[in-house]
């Protein structure tokens, strides 16, 4: 499967599977085993979702090898603080059966409790992350829905630098400046919901005959859309064909234009972040 460097060293797939709202034991558990059957090597969960477990036993299910699957999750937000983000890091390894993480991201940089605190709570947390890089628990480290505000807080105090920084990003929600300053910072961007337009693209025939001029679904084309823009799109199914079908994006490539009609498309949605 394709990936990417990291600015550590470390590689990372360009296509992610993720679990968000899979809670229920067989589709959580059977949806990570067919993506991982698919092709997919990079899972991605986080302590909010409450499936680590779940994902933890779809991995093993798999018979994929550990070391092939790039697997992330993230600090919830009742464990910033270090103590506090240090011993869930720990909870989140015993979850999930293995002992380490490729990837652990801060999950939201303003969180209850730390309102008024919190660019403190955010170093104290990162410095957590540290140090379970350091003790070679996680093997990279990074950030998740910060924005500009965010980065400039934070950055300054990095004794090692974020390597990415997972946000909301597709047709419609491009968040400009803070992809800028987290490609200057570095860090790759991840992008979350890359399938959000999809029930409004389907009604809009001009973008009906684009993904028919690849012969590809809509839903195809946006992943590839994310790929093509230099993102890492995450994307979550627990239907075993379209699992599949969004893992089949790697035989195409958007033309500039089309990538400029995409940018400049209308998104109708709430977003809530």
């Amino acid at each position: 499967m394709n990936s990417i460097q990291l600015i550590d060293g470390k590689e990372i797939p360009v296509l992610g599977y993720g679990t968000w709202r899979n809670t229920d034991p067989k589709e959580c558990v059977d949806g990570v085993v067919a993506a991982l059957a698919a092709g997919y090597r990079h899972i991605d969960t986080a302590q909010m979702y409450d499936n680590e477990a779940l994902v933890g036993e779809g991995m093993r299910l798999s018979g994929v090898p550990r070391e092939e699957i790039f697997l992330t999750s993230k600090i919830n937000n009742n464990n910033h603080a270090y103590e506090d983000a240090l011993q869930s890091i720990d909870a989140s390894l015993e979850a999930l059966g293995t002992d380490y993480l490729d990837l652990m991201l801060i999950h939201w940089p303003v969180v209850q409790g730390h309102e008024e605190d919190w660019r403190e709570s955010n170093i104290q947390t990162w410095r957590a992350l540290e140090t379970a890089y350091k003790a070679g628990k996680v093997r990279s480290i990074g950030l998740s829905n910060f924005k500009v505000e965010h980065l400039e807080n934070l950055l300054p105090h990095c004794e090692i630098k974020p390597v990415v920084n997972q946000i909301r990003l597709h047709p419609g929600v491009l968040q400009t400046e803070t992809v800028a300053m987290s490609r200057e910072a570095g860090m790759a961007l991840e992008a979350w919901s890359p399938l959000s337009p999809l029930p409004q693209m389907l009604e809009d025939s001009s973008l009906v005959a684009l993904a028919d001029k690849y012969s590809k679904s809509i839903a195809q084309v946006l992943l590839r859309y994310s790929i093509d823009k230099g993102y890492i799109p995450l994307t979550k199914s627990v239907s075993a064909a379209r699992i599949q079908e969004n893992f089949e994006i790697f035989d195409f490539k958007l033309s500039e234009e089309d990538l400029t009609v995409l940018d400049n498309w209308q998104w109708q949605g709430d977003v809530f972040f």
